[in-house]
């Protein structure tokens, strides 16, 4: 009976993790790789999410780096970016949506990679 219990409040501690994650995600614009080029050539930029072992291995050119787990400390190096959108991406799209609300909840305009850098190293196959 008590395991039940356990299981219950797991699967709805899970549930509501999610309903937070897509509420949370509601108003961020989700770009292909393709729209995050051309958003970038009319003056967005990318803003990396991913932990620096990661990064070592591959990055979108021109991106910045921050990982999702300091973003609230060093948000302010991204003040001077503030007039313009700041497209996140991670390695699927999951971290950065979490980075991108961080930041549209401090007044960035934001975006979001869908698919991640797997999606932009594929679209340059």
């Amino acid at each position: 009976m008590d395991s039940n219990i356990y299981l219950y409040a797991i699967g709805t501690l899970f549930l509501l993790l999610y309903i937070k994650k897509k509420f949370d995600a509601r108003g961020i614009a989700n770009y292909s790789a393709s729209e995050a080029k051309e958003k970038i050539k009319s003056g967005s930029m990318m803003l990396d999410v991913r932990t620096s072992e990661e990064r070592k291995r591959n990055s979108i050119k021109g991106s910045l780096h921050i990982p999702v787990h300091e973003l609230s400390g060093r948000m302010n190096e991204l003040e001077k970016y503030k007039s313009r959108e700041i497209i996140c991406y991670c390695a699927s799209g999951s971290r950065s949506v979490s980075a991108a609300s961080k930041l549209k909840k401090a007044g960035y305009t934001v975006g979001n990679l869908s698919g991640g850098i797997a999606s932009w190293n594929f679209s340059n196959l």
